[in-house]
């Protein structure tokens, strides 16, 4: 299956296919109206991908960066669709050829092809996302690596789309996103080849799954201190929401879930099976805690002047825009068992277990011993709490709250694997709870 995209298009549910005036929840019923110049753009909202902690090992450059704000655009660019045709594959190729006519192809055999053609649409804007960097994608993501950073080198074969998914949002209050499968090529299509899933629904329209799907998981109670882990789900090319698959590409899709909708929320996480991304909505993101108000943790705690229980050193969270490069003498080291916070030492080392593996001083539990770094990318943050927990085995800080959601966050890996991972570096979590809350002891004087 080929799946292609462009920015100047959108995506229908299946239900908008069947009455092409329908906004689904939108409760706009007037054509959408270009920015004024000089005005403020309004935000929908921001795209984060997990595991980069602020910032792309190389670089935030253009669209490839590790956070995107997707504001409205100067002139709607969104489409909806508008007629659907039966034809002989002998014309698809022709039918495909006109740039200017966004449209939909579902092969479902040799000699008969579905087509669904879409018009303008002046109330939403799009934004796509995938691998490809052709200029009709406004997010280009690559695969994400447990542990942190992007997968590199010419062995390193991507999962990701060069077109994954795009986000159709309407250009009036409440300017509500929605999410839908694969996305429009340079020539303006998508084509789902006779392998591909897809099948005709109960009103004669059309849908269909991407090679490895498109997962979406909205969080029970928003994204919040009292939030909990949503249900996975996969978004379909026309924007319905079904269960998953057996396996990522498995053909058999899963079960319509009609109570449920690709409308994101606050803290939604979209899975591209190679990278995770994190919608904030703005209302979302004033709940955050801010950079200063982190640098301000930092130093709150540095004030605090921990020491290390045995060489009694005086301890300190480096500053971020060292970036994380080796340990510095006095970076806070943790046994992430116990949760026992030292400055770096060289003793009690079980070279039977590991190089990893050590034994606390304090408590004689032997786990890994990691140096602590604070957790940068405000928004992966539920609340603004103090620094009191790390993830295991990285040793990224964060507060409570956001610490044990994300500890009991599965994320999608391959085809059908689940694991809880750190969102500021992508290590996969260990031990019994994921997390660890840090134990410092103050300065003797």
């Amino acid at each position: 299956m080929v799946l292609e995209g462009n920015p100047e298009v959108g995506s229908p549910r299946t239900s908008d296919l069947q009455h092409p005036g329908n906004k689904g929840s939108c409760v706009l019923s007037s054509p959408g109206e270009d920015a004024q110049p000089g005005e403020e753009p309004i935000k929908y909202g921001e795209l984060i991908v997990l595991g980069y902690n602020g910032c792309l090992a190389s670089g935030d450059k253009g669209r490839r960066r590790s956070r995107l704000a997707l504001s409205r655009r100067p002139h709607a660019n969104g489409v909806k669709p508008d007629v659907m045709h039966h034809i002989s594959t002998p014309l698809v190729s022709k039918a495909l050829s006109n740039r200017g006519q966004h449209s939909i192809s579902y092969t479902l055999s040799r000699s008969h092809s579905v087509i669904v053609e879409y018009t303008h649409d002046s109330d939403t804007d799009m934004f796509q996302i995938g691998r490809s960097t052709e200029n009709m994608i406004d997010f280009v993501v690559t695969d994400t690596s447990p542990g942190g950073g992007a997968a590199e080198g010419p062995s390193a074969q991507s999962t990701i789309s060069r077109y994954a998914c795009r986000i159709l949002c309407d250009r009036r209050p409440p300017y509500t996103a929605r999410i839908y499968a694969a996305g429009f090529d340079a020539s303006s299509n998508i084509f789902l080849g006779e392998r591909a899933a897809k099948w005709r629904t109960p009103d004669g329209l059309m849908d269909g799954l991407t090679t490895n799907g498109v997962l979406v998981m909205h969080p029970a109670g928003g994204f919040s201190e009292d939030s909990a882990p949503g249900v996975w789900r996969e978004i379909s090319v026309c924007g319905n929401v079904y269960t998953l698959r057996d396996s990522r590409s498995a053909q058999q899709r899963g079960k319509l879930v009609e109570n449920e909708s690709n409308v994101l929320q606050d803290g939604s996480l979209i899975d591209l099976c190679g990278a995770t991304l994190l919608w904030r909505t703005p209302a979302g993101l004033l709940r955050a805690p801010t950079l200063k108000q982190l640098e301000a943790q930092r130093q709150e705690a540095n004030a605090a002047r921990p020491q290390c229980p045995v060489g009694l050193s005086t301890l300190a969270f480096p500053s971020p825009a060292r970036g994380r490069t080796a340990p510095d003498k006095q970076q806070p080291w943790v046994y992430v068992r116990c949760g026992h916070v030292h400055g770096y030492h060289g003793w009690g080392c079980r070279r039977e277990r590991g190089p990893q593996e050590r034994e606390c001083p304090l408590c004689r539990l032997v786990g890994p011993y990691v140096p602590l770094w604070l957790g940068q990318e405000a928004g992966l943050c539920l609340d603004p709490g103090p620094p009191s927990h790390a993830f295991a085995p990285c040793g990224h800080v964060c507060s409570e709250k956001t610490a044990r959601y994300w500890a009991q966050t599965p994320l999608p890996h391959g085809t059908h694997a689940f694991h809880a991972a750190c969102p500021f570096c992508g290590a996969w979590l260990t031990g019994e709870h994921g997390c660890v809350r840090l134990i410092f002891q103050g300065p003797l004087d």
